[in-house]
Formats: structure tokens, sequence, C-alpha cells
């Protein structure tokens, strides 16, 4: 999408401020109204784990819809860092798999557990936000869901140092010719000591529905002691 220089009324005396031209997006439409449905708090159950399961099944016709952002920080600088990733699991928190030792994830939760989910089921005009900390799961939890990935997925697990750098595409296809000859003739795969589940628990899980002018209906379940505090939020 092209983007049009719009000129400046004048320069700024401020040296903070970025000398970058303001741009705008051509031909972007007026923001869409949210019209598909409402959330009263009589309708929420008493804990967020039975509300999303309501909603996710909800959104079983919606493409992908296990597919949410994980967002984290690394500590000290607080860089914030996304990815868009798939929930394949919920029980006492969001489970989602990946590479734990070379991601750029993993940098940031060794230094700082605490990360966000973020779903957002456009056919609904509903989104989930989830706030907690990270846990790994258990090795014998990750091996049960690995053997579930097709063979190439479970040889690119091994090969990719994900996130680091390449000097080419030639580069990461030698690194799975390499474990293809490694496992070559096994068919149970081992699943990698740095590759695995990890947990968001959730302490915070808010629930957002849509509504026409703005005027959102945001629910918050807040983990308080053994239970649950549910606030509705102002939009």
């Amino acid at each position: 999408m092209a983007l049009n220089p719009q000129p400046t009324a004048s320069k700024s005396t401020s040296s903070t401020t970025s000398s970058a031209p303001t741009v705008s997006l051509p031909g972007a439409p007026q923001a869409a109204q949210f019209s598909k449905g409402s959330l009263d708090r009589s309708a929420l159950a008493s804990d967020p784990t039975t509300q999303f399961t309501s909603w996710f099944a909800e959104a079983s016709s919606v493409p992908q819809h296990e597919a949410c952002t994980l967002a984290t920080a690394e500590l000290p600088s607080g860089r914030v860092s996304a990815r868009m990733v798939y929930m394949k699991s919920l029980d006492h928190g969001f489970v989602v798999y990946s590479n734990w030792g070379t991601s750029r994830k993993a940098a940031d939760i060794a230094s700082n557990p605490n990360a966000s989910l973020v779903f957002w089921w456009r056919e609904l005009e509903r989104q989930v936000r989830v706030e907690g900390r990270i846990e790994r799961v258990s090795t014998a939890e990750s091996q049960k869901y690995f053997d579930t990935r097709i063979r190439g997925s479970r040889v690119g697990a091994w090969a990719s140092q994900q996130s680091s750098v390449l000097s080419g595409r030639e580069e990461l296809e030698g690194q799975v010719k390499d474990v293809e000859r490694k496992f070559e003739g096994v068919d149970e795969i081992p699943v990698p000591e740095f590759w695995g589940g990890a947990r968001v628990v959730p302490e915070r899980v808010e629930f957002w529905q849509g509504r026409e002018s703005r005027l959102h209906d945001r629910f918050s379940y807040v983990r308080d002691g053994e239970g649950w505090r549910i606030e509705r939020l102002s939009p």
C-alpha cells in the first residue's frame, strides 16, 4: 500500500520530535461500527476459563480462531515484542508451543516471565486479553503434542535456531537436511529439549464485545485470592 507524504505547516523546534513527514493511508475507510452483539454481567461465567471456553466454542467458525498475539517484554530495557502463535490447549492456563532456546520470546521470558495474549475474532466483533506469568509445561506433555505434528514440522523444530541470523535460505535448508539424516528411519522423533509448551497462567482476563459508537462492553476478571473479581470497564 502506497503512503502519500503530507506537507507539514512548520518545522518543530523540539529535538525529540521526528523529522519524518506525516503520512496518511489513501482510501482508508471510516472505521466500521460494531453491531453484532452485546455483553452483560448476568451472562458471564464465574471464572474466566469457563467464559473463554464458551466464547472459543462460539468462535469455531472463525478461520484459525486459536490464533493469538503473544506479547513479551525484556528487562531491564522494557522493550516489548509480539508475534502470532496458536493456542493448543487450555487448562489452568493458555498453552502455546515454540522454541525456548534461541527465540526472542525466550530471551524476554528469561528476564521477565510476564506475558500477554490477545485473541481477535473479527466475525464476532470480540476480543479476549489475557495477562499472566509463563511457566513451561512438562517434557511429557510437550512430547505428546509434538507427536501430533507432521514429520516436516518435527524436523523443522530441530533444525531451526529460531530468530538467529541466517546467511541465506540455503543455510536453513542445509540444517534441515542434517536433521533429516540424523532421524532417517526414525518414526518417533523426540521433542528437542529447547522446544516445547509454555503456559500463560492468567492473573487478569478481559472479554471485549464491540458495540456501536465505540461504546464497547468490557469485563475483566482479576484474580482475587482463590477466586475472581469481575469488573465492568469503561470503553
